[in-house]
């Protein structure tokens, strides 16, 4: 991701350190352990309950052929956080961000900064 520090990306590689990238909306997702009746264990992805919102949104007209990972790439400058524009809204799947041409969806803004030229 652009901007991320070098050190960032090669603690992300640690073995064992955490099954997602810092970039990932389950990087902090708590992860579960089962024990088979064999005694071997199955690491898991506890549920992930949807936090509120903890940022301003600003409002953007879906237009014909978005998509949420296009969103994410224009608003967020990276196709992978598609799910910070699910969260604001909130929806289980993200296709139903753009499914519908015309419906006003929330996008959190990038860092905090409004970005005047992608207001609606």
């Amino acid at each position: 991701m652009a901007g991320t520090e070098p050190y960032e990306n090669a603690l992300d590689a640690i073995p064992g350190a955490h099954p997602y990238p810092r970039t990932s909306r389950y990087h902090d997702a708590e992860i579960g352990v089962h024990r088979r009746p064999d005694g071997t264990e199955v690491r898991y992805t506890k549920r992930r309950l949807l936090p509120p919102p903890d940022g301003e949104t600003q409002p953007h007209v879906v237009g014909a052929g978005e998509r949420p990972d296009l969103l994410g790439q224009r608003f967020l400058g990276d196709p992978g956080q598609w799910w910070r524009i699910a969260d604001a809204n909130p929806v289980l799947d993200p296709r139903e961000l753009t499914d519908e041409a015309g419906r006003v969806i929330a996008v959190p803004l990038a860092g905090g900064f409004p970005r005047g030229d992608r207001r609606v």
